[in-house]
């Protein structure tokens, strides 16, 4: 099975790829950490990506497809998740040009969504240890000592994209650019919407569920 998953920033699509990834045997794609990967081992499209990153480009669609081409061959007949990709309209009809050539093709879009107002609430509410960089929420995963780390005890602090002004800008950017990507999967039949505000537990179960049922 070849499964998208979208959200805007804050939706937990990033823990349900985890749990998906650990439960479920899919071979989780995040385009960041490919990208990572590629560079780490010098392939040659590794190379061209590097190019880009290291002069604070962005990677245009030829070269990510050619990412996600590799991927493919490299995980040939594992069952795929997309993490955040496609994230505009031309990169969802890359994608399914890319697994055509590979006798393949996206079988579902689940998208786990949440207002701006929740998002804003959850993310503003996040912390971050210095020392070791261990996540903790003030609303539903506090550390056990005010503003100290439960592993290490260093001190937990608001990161900069964690305020309210830079997540309504990347809210803005996801609306712009990714919510047409709905209406495409949608048109196609594929898009299927879970509640993101249900909780970690309840959204994996619904995915669980309709992944069963494709």
């Amino acid at each position: 099975m070849n499964l998208i998953l979208i959200g805007p920033p804050g939706s937990g699509k990033g823990t349900q790829a985890e749990l998906l990834r650990e439960k479920n045997g899919f071979v989780h794609y995040s385009t960041g950490e490919v990208f990572r990967d590629h560079i780490r081992r010098k392939t040659p499209v590794g190379l061209q990506v590097e190019k880009y990153v290291t002069s604070g480009g962005l990677v245009p669609d030829a070269v990510v497809l050619e990412v996600v081409n590799s991927f493919l061959a490299e995980n040939a007949g594992k069952p795929i998740l997309f993490d955040g990709f496609p994230r505009t309209i031309p990169q969802a009809e890359g994608l399914d040009n890319v697994l055509a050539e590979n006798k393949l093709a996206v079988d579902m879009a689940v998208l786990v969504d949440l207002p701006d107002d929740e998002v804003v609430k959850r993310l503003t509410a996040r912390r971050q240890c210095r020392k070791c960089s261990k996540i903790y929420n003030l609303t539903f995963k506090p550390s056990k000592v005010e503003n100290a780390c439960d592993d290490c005890g260093g001190e937990l602090y608001q990161r900069k994209d964690d305020c309210e002004g830079v997540i309504r800008d990347r809210l803005n950017t996801y609306h712009q650019q990714t919510e047409p990507v709905l209406g495409y999967y949608s048109s196609q039949d594929k898009l299927k919407r879970i509640d993101g505000a249900l909780g970690r537990d309840k959204v994996y179960q619904e995915i669980t569920r309709l992944i069963g049922a494709a």
